[in-house]
């Protein structure tokens, strides 16, 4: 059982259709003109767009080339460490990260927050 205040949830991934959305708005084109130079109707960028459908990986790199944006795909083995360091694996630290409360989500994103202005600045000095 976890502790308390700690939840099960698994981590939120990225909408589809959210990052469709904004990519078009980005572009300023509507769901009809998308649509068009995409080869499929408004209705299906609609549906997209409100994740009611889950496009192919084809049919989201057509959208996406139609608005001159390619999409990139990767994978790493969750018994990895991650890249540049860190002593456990990605499957470790995405349990950890899933046993935090919302709390201390927050807590963590500001301190990483606050760490990256630092460095930022102290790379600004150096210039």
């Amino acid at each position: 059982m976890p502790p308390r205040g700690r939840s099960q949830r698994r981590p939120q991934s990225v909408s589809t259709g959210r990052l469709v959305r904004a990519a078009r708005q980005r572009k300023g084109l509507t769901q009809q003109r998308l649509a068009e130079v995409a080869g499929t109707s408004q209705a299906a960028i609609s549906q997209i767009e409100r994740d009611e459908v889950s496009p192919t990986v084809e049919t989201l790199n057509r959208i996406f080339e139609a608005m001159g944006e390619a999409i990139q795909l990767s994978s790493i083995s969750l018994e990895r460490r991650p890249p540049r360091g860190g002593n456990q694996t990605i499957r470790q630290l995405r349990s950890d990260y899933r046993d935090l409360s919302a709390k201390e989500r927050l807590l963590q994103a500001a301190e990483l927050s606050r760490v990256a202005t630092d460095l930022a600045s102290q790379a600004d000095g150096e210039d």
